[in-house]
């Protein structure tokens, strides 16, 4: 059995399908489907159903992918560990981020981090906060920039910056002349426009309105913070949204932001990593960076 056999076999899982796999992988279809033949010959059980429209798991399939990832993890680790003991400072760096996160953290990050380590190759996901979880639980990203709380009990995290969360209004609001702080139990009766399920941010929303005693109104859901502004300067309803958003260039589509009544509510956002996984030095340095970046940026 050979390390590059069990990465055909989860890129197939994957793919669900021998054609975009072997494109993934850069090998020939015949060859990926002779490797595969091969390894379950060796192995003794059949790690895939085959029909004419679609490739799917067995349960013994399902068990070797999960123990698969498992393995080329260690491996990746090992030869992290085994380069930074040589002193390379050449690597690759796997960073997952909430989308409204890196819009704002990261380009202030990673122009400082590619000077100092040019020739450390950083790569982004930018995905949800339950798909993020999931791929630093599996290793796939070194580190992630996440808000608490996190769900998954293999995960470690530190601290990286606490912010307020404020209120968003349309200009001609009733509340637009509202003097002083607003408390949150004022909002029962409004429409809110919040982000998808699996958005961290959502989920703080939701929260924040049951603990005000009351589940918000939702009349607009969408996937992206921006698209959420602008539909409140449109008039469409209120979102609660982090501290962080208020501070991008005004548009026409800006809406007025408010201050929640003290003890003003607010979200924590963390460096996330796999519990026990070995940070290479490269991750270290760049964790190191966005703490004196952030700080500087946002406490300066």
């Amino acid at each position: 059995m050979e390390l590059r056999q069990l990465q055909y076999v989860i890129q197939i899982a994957k793919e669900k399908n021998f054609s975009r796999a072997a494109e993934k992988l850069h090998i020939a279809q015949p060859s990926l489907s002779q490797q595969l033949s091969k390894l379950e010959k060796e192995i003794g059980v059949l790690l895939f159903r085959r029909t004419t429209n679609s490739v799917e798991l067995t349960h013994a399939g399902a068990v070797f992918v999960h123990k698969a990832q498992t393995i080329l993890d260690a491996s990746e680790q090992l030869k992290q560990e085994m380069e930074d003991m040589a002193h390379m400072r050449k690597g690759r760096l796997v960073v997952g981020s909430l989308p409204i996160t890196g819009s704002h953290i990261l380009p202030l990050v990673l122009p400082v981090f590619g000077m100092q380590y040019p020739e450390i190759e950083v790569v982004l996901i930018e995905d949800t906060s339950a798909k993020l979880e999931q791929l630093t639980a599996s290793g796939e990203t070194d580190i992630s920039l996440l808000s608490l709380p996190l769900f998954d009990t293999s995960l470690a995290w530190e601290p990286l910056i606490e912010e307020e969360i404020c209120l968003a209004v349309p200009h001609r609001h009733p509340l637009a002349n509202h003097h002083g702080r607003i408390e949150l139990s004022e909002l029962e009766s409004e429409s809110f426009i919040v982000l998808k399920k699996g958005q961290g941010f959502r989920q703080i929303t939701l929260d924040l309105c049951e603990q005000a005693g009351f589940a918000p109104r939702i009349v607009f859901e969408s996937s992206n913070i921006e698209t959420v502004q602008s539909l409140v300067a449109a008039g469409m309803g209120i979102a609660l949204v982090p501290m962080m958003i208020t501070r991008a260039p005004r548009s026409e589509f800006t809406p007025l932001y408010l201050s929640l009544s003290d003890p003003a509510p607010s979200r924590t956002l963390v460096i996330a990593s796999r519990k026990g996984r070995y940070l290479s030095r490269a991750a270290e340095a760049f964790i190191r960076t966005m703490k004196r970046t952030v700080d500087r940026h946002y406490n300066g």
